[in-house]
């Protein structure tokens, strides 16, 4: 088997994996598209949620550190 034949098979089984990847990530996506549709449907915000998701992946400096410069924003536009 030539070299070629050999790069040639290892990036199509490099773009199986991602392209089987992509399904099991557009399932998932969905999976949490129904989740917030439930919870709208129960009385909740699905923006609000997103927003707290977002939140909880951040480290409590970096949140710190964004309530901070919303605040300054806020204050700065007369909001707060």
């Amino acid at each position: 088997m030539s070299e070629g034949n050999v790069a040639a098979d290892q990036l199509r089984l490099f773009i199986e994996r991602i392209e089987r990847l992509e399904e099991e990530k557009k399932g998932m996506q969905d999976d949490i598209k129904d989740v917030y549709l439930e919870a709208k449907s129960g009385g909740y915000d699905p923006k609000t949620m997103r927003t707290i998701v977002r939140l909880r992946k951040m480290n409590k400096d970096d949140r710190d550190e964004a309530d901070a410069l919303l605040e300054t924003y806020k204050s700065a536009l007369g909001m707060g």
